[in-house]
């Protein structure tokens, strides 16, 4: 799986962005979502594949679980 998975937390929309945006020649994949203040969600990757995208998503899971669901 991933070899290392960060949290986002508390960070601003516009820093995750200006972040990409200065590190873009580092970025491999961008998986996003969006909750827009009228309850709207977005959500959409850049030219990952399926395959790769589930392997996001299963490592945000894993990250997810052990932080907070195992004891």
């Amino acid at each position: 799986m991933a070899e290392k998975v960060e949290t986002l937390y508390g960070t601003e929309p516009a820093e995750i962005f200006n972040s990409g945006l200065e590190n873009a020649d580092e970025i491999e994949a961008v998986a996003v979502s969006v909750l827009w203040k009228n309850g709207a969600v977005t959500a959409g990757w850049s030219n990952v594949d399926i395959a790769q995208l589930a392997l996001m998503i299963l490592a945000l899971d894993e990250k997810y679980r052990n932080d907070h669901l195992r004891g």
